[in-house]
């Protein structure tokens, strides 16, 4: 299981990746849309306490957030390519706070990025290094998380979304009558 911060479909964000420059080398497999995301904890193998992470979100108080991509694309080891994302440490903390008994420990520090390709085998690595340093800036506002549990499969990953989990300003908006401002 893992605590998303929303599937990007914000089109600005999804537009500023996608006119990055591709490899046309075969040994670069690019994320896909549906796909993207930015873990703020993996929580590991926990069947039996997803009720458990679920209360426990459902109870935290998650800050609004408006995660900033950029400014260059970069490489995590030879194998993956990522733009980093600021903005998001409090949420990352809220989630780790309310979930910190619960899944696997872990004690390295949050490091938002998105990941948006990894090499298929060694010889790959040059193709992404190519690929690193390349400029890039978008933001958008996280209005709220996903608790999501990912299958691995040698096709690549699933991911089913458990629950949705408001941040505290978006909570606030849906409960404000319609015609108010805020």
């Amino acid at each position: 299981l893992s605590d998303f911060s929303g599937k990007l479909t914000k089109s600005a964000v999804v537009d500023a990746i996608a006119s990055l420059p591709r490899s046309a080398a075969d040994d670069v497999r690019y994320v896909g849309v549906e796909h993207l995301h930015v873990t703020l904890r993996f929580i590991g193998d926990t069947d039996a306490r997803v009720d458990d992470v679920s209360r426990r979100l459902a109870l935290a108080a998650l800050p609004h957030a408006v995660a900033r991509l950029g400014p260059v694309t970069v490489r995590f080891g030879d194998g993956v390519l990522a733009i980093p994302v600021a903005g998001l440490d409090a949420l990352a903390q809220a989630v780790r706070s309310a979930t910190s008994d619960l899944g696997e420990a872990d004690s390295r520090p949050f490091r938002g990025h998105l990941t948006i390709a990894r090499a298929r085998r060694a010889r790959g690595s040059g193709s992404l290094a190519a690929l690193t340093g390349l400029p890039i800036a978008a933001a958008f506002a996280v209005g709220e998380i996903a608790l999501v549990a990912s299958d691995l499969s040698a096709t690549g990953p699933t991911y089913s979304t458990i629950a949705m989990f408001p941040t505290s300003r978006s909570e606030q908006r849906s409960l404000r009558p319609r015609g108010t401002r805020g």
